[in-house]
């Protein structure tokens, strides 16, 4: 089976971001900063480090930062280069030149599955990353790399997982499935936020995708849900409605879902006290805490 070079990485970033509001009222949620960089950044230096060379954002109103941090600063750079400033310098200008970037407008908050279709256009017949704004990881290899080495072994969808404690499974979407070889699953339903009593396992979808040009066609061609949005999620039941395959991996390294306010916190402290600036500096003021 030949392994394929999955070149694109659709980030939807449309959301309101409710969940952390005030500070989202008029920045986006993808914009908050996780130590000393917006967490998009995050993300898009994990597709990177994975191999994604072109990344493709869906945004919506209000999201003209995002555009604005992925582009070139002249007036920024300038004033780097007069200050001598060059460490600062070299961080700045690397992150216009992490990929090539492109943005497509989602006019209308219609699901996760119709952001992703609003991209549709710009892939080609070609397997895609997909990666949502709250899940960042602590991991020896990029979460991306490892879904896509494991699309590389059966060429079909996957989901990754993350295996999390019965009473919150509810928040999330969750798998059943057969495990295959440790860590890679046959999924054969997939739920979502189910109860707690129904939850068929712990095993949660954390936002990171390979998606397939079949995915791509289902969503294009589904119509709403009663919610009246498209959700992938959806998608990915029909295919299983249908008998096609659909894999999970569950992906090595800590999970730092930043999604609301105090996951966000524990995922900043976690990554502040691997920073090599500041790691040392912080773990000695939570000593002074004595909690």
């Amino acid at each position: 089976m030949q392994n394929v070079k999955i070149k694109k990485a659709i980030l939807p970033v449309a959301g309101f971001g409710t969940r952390m509001l005030p500070a989202t009222k008029a920045q986006p949620k993808e914009m908050l900063v996780v130590v000393d960089k917006p967490a998009i950044q995050y993300l898009v230096e994990e597709a990177v480090a994975s191999g994604i060379e072109e990344v493709i954002f869906v945004t919506g109103r209000g999201k003209r930062s995002i555009e604005d941090h992925f582009d070139h600063s002249f007036e920024l750079e300038h004033n780097l280069v007069e200050k001598e400033k060059h460490d600062f310098l070299r961080e700045v200008r690397k992150i216009s030149s992490l990929a090539k970037f492109s943005y497509v407008r989602q006019k209308e908050p219609l699901g996760d599955g119709h952001a992703i279709s609003c991209a549709s256009h710009l892939i080609g017949n070609e397997p895609i990353l997909i990666m949502f704004g709250d899940c960042l990881y602590d991991s020896t290899v990029p979460p991306a790399k490892q879904l896509i080495d494991t699309y590389n072994k059966y060429n079909q969808p996957v989901i990754g997982l993350s295996r999390v404690e019965m009473n919150i499974v509810n928040k999330f979407g969750v798998i059943d499935g057969l495990e295959i070889i440790k860590g890679n699953y046959e999924i054969s339903k997939l739920v979502e936020k189910p109860k707690i009593e129904d939850a068929p396992s712990n095993l949660v979808a954390v936002g990171k995708y390979i998606i397939t040009p079949r995915v791509l066609q289902i969503l294009d061609n589904m119509p709403s849900a009663s919610s009246g949005e498209i959700r992938l999620t959806d998608a990915f039941s029909q295919m299983l409605e249908n008998g096609e395959l659909l894999y999970g991996k569950e992906l090595d390294g800590e999970w730092l879902d930043i999604g609301d306010k105090l996951s966000f916190i524990k995922a900043t402290i976690k990554l502040g006290l691997n920073n090599k600036d500041i790691g040392l500096g912080l773990k000695e003021f939570m000593k002074s805490l004595n909690i």
